[in-house]
């Protein structure tokens, strides 16, 4: 009895260490919620400009293409879009209207005005992307996207070259600090094809470090509609952009272009450079100053796709300064007052056909989600 007494004792301890085990009750597993591929955007850009000494109604110069109504309070541009990505699949369809669409894409058949990007593409291989449709322009530091600039309106530059482009992009992620893309358009700027030529692009992007960022990217095609001579067009794209310190920005772009005139023996050239210092006053404002020029002889592109011998060249040079209000992370309040100069007649009025001086406010609200 003793003997038996005495082994339950002795087995009290194991029994009780047992039970207290962590390893013999096995934690609850936790759920892992899967990110899912698709996502919903949009983006809404109200706006109200003015104009001074303006004689020519509520439409700004025909050079300008966003943000170009003036003394009317509009909508520069309001975007819906869906995509998909999967991480070897992706997808995107994004419509869009307001004054910007209305001026841009006015040469496009009806059913296409008013898409903003509509493609779709996967990874044939590791790191790259093949992709077919309509998508965002490879050309320029400025987009369509008045929340993704430094500046509220858009330099000439931007404004004279494509926004967006139809075709096929090939891109390649070389590293993480360098990707090269390829690609095989209708066109400079069209989702129709106007000819039976396709045009041809590049674009290599290139970050050495954390703070800068090198942008190189051409363009080459014939841009003239059928049963119009052939006069290729050669584009070249750079920029650079630097992070000099918490507070302060830089960035500056050079374009350079060339089109064949009539006789194909010789070129119409364009050039045009501007240069951006943005400073972050304080957590929720920041501003922008911008000097621009542009050249473009015989007004090739700015004003004519096929300039004859006795177009005038087009010359202008200005400058703007903007302030911007971030009052939330998806709500941007800005304004901003630019100044241009140009040759005789290019900013032409009802009241004044030699007018070279133009300027202008514009203030916008814009709400991303």
């Amino acid at each position: 009895m003793k003997l038996s007494i005495s082994l339950l004792l002795a087995a009290l301890p194991l029994a009780a260490t047992a039970q207290t085990t962590p390893e013999t009750t096995p934690p609850p597993a936790v759920a892992t919620a899967t990110p899912s591929p698709l996502s919903y955007y949009g983006f809404v850009d109200g706006y109200y400009g003015y104009d001074f000494d303006y004689a020519n109604g509520n439409s700004r110069p025909s050079f300008i293409f966003s943000h170009n109504r003036q003394n009317e309070f509009t909508v520069n541009q309001a975007l819906v879009g869906v995509r998909y990505n999967d991480g070897t699949v992706r997808g995107t369809v994004g419509l869009h209207t307001g004054s910007y669409p209305a001026a841009n894409y006015s040469k496009e058949d009806l059913v296409f005005q008013h898409i903003y990007e509509a493609y779709a593409g996967f990874r044939p291989f590791a790191k790259a992307w093949l992709d077919f449709g309509i998508f965002n322009s490879h050309l320029g530091f400025e987009s369509a996207l008045s929340k993704d600039n430094w500046t509220l309106t858009r330099s000439l530059n931007a404004e004279n070259s494509p926004y967006f482009e139809t075709g096929a992009r090939f891109t390649y992620e070389v590293g993480p600090k360098l990707t090269l893309t390829g690609l095989v358009l209708n066109g400079w700027q069209n989702i129709r094809e106007t000819n039976q030529a396709k045009a041809l692009g590049t674009q290599l992007q290139w970050k050495p470090s954390d703070k800068v960022l090198i942008n190189s990217s051409t363009f080459y095609g014939n841009e003239q509609p059928t049963g119009l001579g052939i006069r290729r067009r050669y584009f070249h794209d750079f920029y650079i952009t630097y992070a000099a310190t918490e507070r302060v920005n830089l960035a500056l772009v050079f374009d350079v272009g060339k089109q064949q005139s009539a006789s194909q023996e010789k070129y119409d050239t364009w050039h045009t450079a501007s240069a951006f210092v943005k400073y972050k006053l304080a957590e929720k404002f920041s501003t922008t100053l911008r000097g621009e020029y542009y050249y473009a002889e015989r007004g090739v592109i700015i004003n004519s796709i096929s300039p004859t011998a006795f177009d005038a060249d087009f010359r202008v040079v200005g400058g703007s300064l903007n302030l911007d209000y971030a009052p939330a992370s998806n709500v941007l309040c800005r304004v901003e007052g630019r100044y241009l100069n140009g040759a005789s007649g290019v900013f032409s009025r009802v009241d004044n056909p030699d007018n070279r001086s133009y300027g202008n406010v514009t203030t916008s609200i814009a709400l991303s989600f």
